[in-house]
């Protein structure tokens, strides 16, 4: 057992996704045991871990920036005779590999995203090592199976709404996409872990939780029996643990959407009826040099197939404009998708070459100025749907599951069943309780509202009917 008085600080920053969120709280957990006890103040820290995303553009760039910074504090502490340990994990790490030894050499230890359960081990070695300690393998066991007692220890400071990852990698190798070369194949854990770690973070304060995967909705974990499950098993045998209000799930593949899928969005009353479902095109042309392996057609039928179950539920979506061979019909074929679905958010980015990735070597790369220009189009006609839809939730009673206060107290914010933020005047509610809102102002990124008079008891996860529909 580590004493008190030997208690050392890890400063971990994070770049990307929210499944690099969860990746970072599990290395604070992995080095716990070791002494190390998070800081949020970079200067304080005895040990700083980048923990990178290779998806945008420049990514490397920008770690090699914030490296170049921290050699420099590493420097200063040396003066001091104090060890400062610099650890890259994550894609970058992944994808950079030994080249991190020249560029950056203030680093001690690379560790890809499904090592970073050796990182204790590693660090040990850094201390007496001459060299970089590089650790960037695809290991034949699953980070998940070697960290089982870490994944169930007790997380007294948990957010009302939790991440859980329960799958990683990818297989559906998209051309324009490094997932599968930085994380690796498709990997699906157990349920019966996945519903431990679930109910230790529902056992201190979650009330959602979000499922996480690179294709989440390609899970196919164990149950316990040995048999094969889907995502919808999995979200059914969530729904049943007690004080669960809420449930979503990210980032999903519609090659991946299957009918039993669908159908438990209609059955599932903790379902969310939000759905993240990137398309990234609305060119079947496009869609075949990315290698989507689905088509305009598959897209929207999964679309009306999801309304028809639940003729309440918002959509999400990704796209890329400005991807290799894209002509002014394809870019119209993606605006026409956007006006016929009818999005309550989406994500929007102009096409960037990731080495290594079969559409880096594609002809007709497109002029960047000319994917500005289409960017922006897009964006504004996304923009105007969410506004629109925001204005549409006024006057609406929906139920709003409070997530946090502002920094000086006077608001208590919460979300929406479809991810809209809510602001109301802080007056008796509290952090995890669901109240009925009416929603009074409608603004382009969120809502404004007060509590129903007379309706002022917190509901619980049986008591939260579903939302009125809300016109987009």
């Amino acid at each position: 057992m580590v004493e008190k008085t030997d208690l050392k600080k890890i400063f971990i920053k994070t770049y990307g996704c929210q499944m690099n969120v969860y990746d970072s709280d599990r290395i604070a957990d992995v080095m716990a045991p070791s002494g190390y006890v998070r800081t949020e103040q970079l200067e304080l820290a005895d040990m700083v871990v980048l923990n990178t995303c290779h998806i945008r553009e420049k990514a490397s760039e920008k770690v090699y920036s914030e490296l170049g910074r921290l050699a420099n504090l590493k420097e200063h502490k040396k003066l001091e005779g104090k060890d400062f340990v610099v650890a890259l994990a994550g894609c970058v790490a992944q994808a950079e590999g030994e080249e991190v030894r020249r560029r950056a050499p203030c680093v001690d230890i690379v560790v890809g995203p499904q090592t970073y359960h050796r990182l204790p081990y590693m660090v040990a070695e850094a201390s007496t090592a001459k060299n970089l300690v590089l650790d960037i393998e695809f290991p034949t066991i699953s980070k998940f199976d070697l960290m089982r007692s870490k994944l169930g220890s007790d997380n007294k400071d948990q957010s009302v709404s939790a991440y859980i990852t329960v799958q990683e990698g990818c297989d559906r190798f998209c051309n324009f996409c490094v997932v599968p070369y930085t994380r690796g194949a498709e990997y699906s854990r157990p349920m019966v872990d996945i519903l431990k770690e679930a109910k230790n973070l529902i056992d201190n304060g979650a009330r959602e939780l979000i499922l996480l995967g690179q294709n989440v909705n390609a899970y196919h974990g164990v149950d316990i029996d040995g048999t094969e499950v889907g995502l919808e098993i999995l979200i059914n045998n969530l729904s049943k643990l007690g004080d669960l209000i809420r449930i979503r799930y990210t980032t999903s593949h519609p090659k991946d959407m299957s009918e039993n899928l669908i159908n438990a969005h209609g059955k599932i009353p903790q379902l969310m009826p939000f759905l993240h479902l990137p398309v990234q095109s609305g060119s079947d042309e496009i869609l075949r040099l990315m290698n989507r392996q689905h088509t305009v057609k598959d897209y929207m039928k999964i679309i009306e197939k999801l309304r028809k179950v639940r003729e309440d539920i918002v959509f999400s979506s990704d796209f890329i404009v400005g991807y290799p061979g894209e002509t002014d019909a394809d870019f119209r074929s993606t605006l026409k998708l956007i006006d016929s679905v009818k999005f309550g958010q989406a994500f929007s980015f102009k096409y960037s070459v990731r080495p290594g990735t079969p559409a880096a070597d594609l002809p007709n790369q497109i002029p960047e100025e000319l994917k500005k220009e289409r960017l922006t189009e897009l964006q504004d006609l996304i923009d105007k749907q969410q506004r629109n839809f925001n204005l549409n939730c006024v006057n609406l009673e929906l139920p709003i599951l409070f997530e946090r206060e502002s920094n000086e107290g006077s608001q208590i914010s919460g979300r929406t069943p479809y991810m809209q933020w809510v602001n109301i005047p802080k007056n008796f509610e509290n952090i995890g309780d669901i109240y009925n809102v009416v929603i009074t102002e409608g603004y382009a990124k969120s809502l404004g509202g007060k509590i129903i008079k007379n309706k002022n008891k917190p509901t619980t996860n049986k008591e939260e009917s579903r939302s009125q529909r809300v016109t987009l």
